[in-house]
């Protein structure tokens, strides 16, 4: 299914999508909301660093703070009054930061009214909203400002409820999300300060005169991105029941930047969930030099294939594609298994194991050159010994995690879909052959399927005795992937086995693996011509099996 983006005009709808939020751990952020005709570019920890010049004459005579998470806020209150602003508050924030003897008018005096419905209304009153949307050069806000005698305020820090740790009705903030909106949309004359880690460099531009319009602008896009983020979990929230909810609310925060895209003249980075710690945001990197963009995405390939292996495992991956997989005793033989393969492949690759790399591992990868090192743990010996190289980017990687869906971007659009998981269950598969596969021919060619469908279509995969020995991935046409296998595979396919990702469509592909010795095949099935295919094994005596599932990757 392709959900398409809306925009203004209304040319295309179904989906919105909100890119960044305020990190919790201080980090910078990327804000895009896919509506706008414009990119706005959040950095909410950097205020204040305009031209030294330019000299704002902004001033905080009054500040309203109401945050769930207290972390700074009796120093920023304090700091905040040293500089002459009254601090007006609410119920536990209020509490707080009275008991330091910071003087403190609550929002019950402001507004008259007492907090209600156990405190899901205590700021939502004219006499709040009234003195943080005010414009002071509008003559006819001023006059409402006078009769109904409402003082202005010139900052408002908000944080929400922890509604992410916390999912549920009681934490869906209201009153929190429109104070930010509020400041944010005012930001002109308000400065909305949505994070704790901002508290710093606004006390520090305020002190310096430099709270100037454009770091009030961009205050207020965190503040923007923070409040779409929140109701971007809510959303997720109401939806969990659907696999493909419409519109689809994602929000990302930037990771890390890379070292650069695809290739050196492009821009990249590594985006993560707001709402959970998936693969990505787990990833430790012990030593090297910083990730690629092509880093991450091989990284990734491997990890998600080595995790359906059985027992120790190690893959190697080359261009998104495996070029070497091995199964082992230990994570020694695993890998001495999946380089022999396809050494030449092989060479600038990533290897990862689904197991711990110890000291043996290690000075096997010492050998050869290999550009990443990924495993759930990595010894302290094979650490000292891959410090020898230390441009080796060595990682250690969680177990890879599914996810209920995967996204792809089409350039502006975006393809979205559940999530594959290609372990494979062989008693549910069909012999379709006169001769079946035997113990052996069976245990490989479950390790071929997992391969052929981690590799870019159209694959096939040869392997023999725990590893693979040839892989044909990313062709054009089937005859052409099985080609491509065997021509890697060369003798080593002579009583080997086989898997094709999707069904044969003519009998040249099973012609072509016999005829250099492949004894047993697996398949989807599914072709119009599957009679032809199976005539053809049994022609060769061939094991042939369907799974009735294929799995393309592209």
């Amino acid at each position: 299914m392709i959900f398409e983006l809306s925009n203004d005009a209304g040319w295309h709808h179904t989906i919105s999508l909100f890119w960044g939020a305020a990190s919790p751990s201080g980090g910078r952020t990327f804000a895009t909301h896919w509506f706008f005709n414009q990119i706005v570019r959040a950095d909410p920890d950097k205020v204040g660093n305009q031209d030294p010049k330019e000299v704002s004459d902004f001033e905080v005579r009054r500040a309203l703070l109401s945050v769930t998470d207290k972390t700074g806020i009796v120093e920023f209150a304090r700091q905040l009054a040293d500089l002459g602003a009254e601090i007006v508050s609410s119920g536990g924030t209020a509490r707080t930061i009275r008991e330091t003897g910071v003087e403190v008018t609550t929002t019950d005096d402001v507004t008259g009214a007492p907090e209600i419905l156990g405190g899901r209304v205590k700021t939502l009153h004219p006499q709040i909203h009234g003195g943080i949307l005010a414009d002071p050069d509008d003559p006819v806000h001023q006059e409402d400002l006078r009769r109904f005698g409402i003082e202005g305020f010139q900052l408002v820090a908000v944080n929400l409820y922890p509604f992410a740790r916390e999912p549920g009705i009681e934490h869906i903030d209201i009153g929190g999300v429109a104070l930010l909106r509020a400041a944010a949309k005012n930001h002109e004359h308000v400065a909305a300060v949505s994070s704790p880690h901002q508290y710093p460099d606004v006390i520090g531009a305020l002190r310096s005169g430099g709270l100037d319009q454009v770091s009030r602008q961009r205050l207020a896009a965190a503040a923007f991105a923070h409040t779409a983020q929140y109701d971007a979990g809510i959303a997720r929230w109401f939806s969990l029941s659907e696999a493909l909810p419409d519109p689809l609310v994602i929000t990302l925060r930037r990771y890390q930047e890379t070292r650069y895209g695809e290739n050196p003249h492009q821009r990249g980075g590594l985006y993560v969930p707001e709402h959970d710690g998936f693969w990505g945001s787990t990833v430790r990197r012990i030593q090297g030099k910083p990730m690629s963009y092509n880093n991450y995405a091989d990284a990734e390939a491997a990890v998600r294939l080595v995790a359906d292996l059985e027992g120790p495992g190690c893959v190697i991956v080359k261009h998104a594609n495996p070029c070497g997989v091995g199964l082992g005793a230990d994570p020694a033989e695993a890998f001495s298994r999946a380089w022999e393969g396809d050494p030449q492949s092989a060479f600038g690759g990533v290897v990862a194991f689904n197991c711990s790399v110890e000291a043996s591992v290690a000075e096997g990868l010492s050998e050869v050159f290999v550009e990443v090192v990924a495993a759930p743990r990595m010894e302290p010996e094979a650490v000292d010994i891959f410090s020898r190289k230390p441009n080796l980017r060595v990682l250690e990687t969680p177990p890879w995690r599914s996810t209920e869906r995967e996204i792809r971007s089409l350039g502006a659009d975006f393809l979205v879909q559940t999530t594959d998981r290609p372990v494979p269950v062989p008693s549910e598969w069909r012999v379709v052959s006169r001769v079946p596969p035997d113990a052996g021919q069976l245990s490989d060619l479950r390790l071929a399927w997992v391969v052929a469908a981690h590799a870019k279509s159209n694959a096939v995969v040869i392997c023999r005795d725990g590893r693979s020995v040839g892989v044909g991935a990313g062709d054009q046409s089937r005859v052409g992937a099985a080609r491509k296998a065997i021509s890697v595979a060369g003798d080593r396919a002579r009583g080997a086995v086989a898997a094709s990702d999707g069904f044969f469509p003519f009998a040249d592909g099973l012609d072509t693996l016999a005829s250099i010795g492949v004894t047993a095949v697996v398949s989807p099935g599914g072709s119009v011509r599957d009679a032809e295919v199976i005539a053809a094994a049994d022609q060769h005596r061939m094991a042939l099996a369907f799974t009735g599932r294929r799995h393309f990757r592209h």
